[in-house]
Formats: C-alpha cells, sequence, structure tokens
C-alpha cells in the first residue's frame, strides 16, 4: 500500500505581537477532509511532527460555528477520534521522503508558531519540490514553506504561484492586528506567486507538482486534485 505523509504542527499556541498565546494546533476540517479521502483510496497515512509531539487540534476548529453546524463538527470530530496515526507520529528527522507518494501539509495556526521556523520542515519541503511528487499545502500550512530556504539562501518556493489564508480573511477572523505577520506577506517576500480568491470560498492553485489551498474550505477540493495527479 502506497503511503503519504502528512506533516503536522506540534505547537498548541500561536505567539502573538504582544507576547501572549493563542491556543492554536491544526484546523480540524484540514485534516479530516484530507484524510478520510485518501484512506478511501487505499493511501496509507504516516504522520510525522517536530520532535514526534501528538500533533495538538485546535479546539475552535470543532465548534459548531466554524463548521456550518454540529452534525459537521461532530463529523470531523470522529474522523479524528479514529485516526490512529494522529497518535502515532513519527519525526520529521525520520522520514525518507523516498517511502511516499505525495506530501501534505494541514494547516491552522499552528504552523505559524513551529513549522514557519521548522529547517527539519523546510528540507522535507525542498526535496519533496525537486522530486516531482505531489506536494499538497493548504491554509496556514504553506507558512512552512518559509522554512524551505536552499542552499544559496533563496526559498525553494521562489517564482511558484500559491495560495494560502489570506490578509482579508485573517483580519475577518479577527486575528490580523494581533499577529506579528500575516502569512500572505510573508509568502509575497520570499518571491511566491500569491494568488487570492474570494474569502471563505475555495479556491486552489497548481504550479508543477505543489497543490496549495486557500483556506478550509479548499481541503476537499486540493485532496481531489493530490489523488487526481497521483493517478
Amino acid at each position: 500500500m502506497a503511503k503519504i505523509l502528512f506533516v503536522m504542527t506540534g505547537a498548541d499556541t500561536w505567539t502573538l505581537a504582544d507576547g501572549t498565546k493563542h491556543p492554536t494546533g491544526f484546523w480540524a476540517e484540514e485534516f479530516a477532509v484530507p484524510y478520510a479521502a485518501v484512506k478511501a483510496a487505499g493511501y496509507e497515512v504516516v504522520v510525522a511532527t517536530p520532535d514526534g509531539v501528538v500533533p495538538p487540534v485546535d479546539q475552535g476548529s470543532l465548534a459548531a460555528a466554524a463548521n456550518g453546524g454540529q452534525d459537521r463538527a461532530d463529523a470531523f470530530a470522529a474522523t479524528l477520534a479514529a485516526s490512529t496515526e494522529l497518535r502515532t507520529p513519527i519525526k520529521l528527522s525520520e522520514v525518507d521522503l523516498a517511502d511516499y507518494a505525495a506530501v501534505f501539509y494541514p494547516g491552522g495556526h499552528g504552523p505559524m508558531e513551529d513549522l514557519a521556523v521548522n529547517a527539519e520542515s523546510g528540507e522535507i519541503l525542498t526535496a519533496a519540490l525537486a522530486s516531482g511528487k505531489p506536494l499538497a499545502v493548504v491554509c496556514h500550512g504553506p507558512a512552512a514553506l518559509l522554512a524551505a530556504t536552499k542552499a544559496d539562501g533563496t526559498n525553494a518556493f521562489a517564482g511558484y504561484a500559491v495560495t494560502g489564508f489570506t490578509n482579508a480573511e485573517e483580519i475577518q477572523g479577527g486575528l490580523a492586528d494581533k499577529a506579528k505577520w500575516l502569512l500572505q506577506d510573508r509568502l509575497v517576500e520570499i518571491g511566491a506567486d500569491f494568488r487570492a480568491g474570494a474569502p471563505w470560498a475555495p479556491n486552489i492553485v497548481v504550479d508543477r507538482n505543489l497543490i496549495t489551498g486557500q483556506n478550509p474550505a479548499s481541503s476537499a477540493r486540493v485532496a481531489e486534485e493530490l489523488l487526481h495527479s497521483l493517478t
């Protein structure tokens, strides 16, 4: 059975500009929807995190209001509870890219705290991009791209068309004025061609083997494109 690597945050808080810690983690929909899709397609999932810590879910992502109702929130919670892979992650340092058919990064504000500055994750991303294997990243997951620095000091994703959680969405979500930095701004700074869609609407961007999704609502389309690229 072919395996897909899910690289996930180990951070349960996000440090804001004033130094306070905002509770966070990974966003439930952004894990649950792609996880269910790739498992249904017959793939094995392996979760990797910094130091092999169990990835924390952002409790806000399990609220009814964040999911269009309690039924959907409960369905995502059930998927997380049944996902044994979440409880047995490997360390990023243990990843051998040759073992995987594709790589996927879900979001949540957690990656803004740890994966954005994690060199091991940056090496995985750089290698995955160069390998031609499908590489899918959604919402705040593209924060991890910031750590993908090549030997010459440039970012591996410079010149790539990408999307991710937009400034407009961060403003509407109420955290933009509290953040140390905004994802859209940083992706532009590293030389990526950032392509924003309408706030909260599904939007994916595909550039070569890189698939990026803008927000939680883009998770299903990211998963579809990932599976399509594997056929």
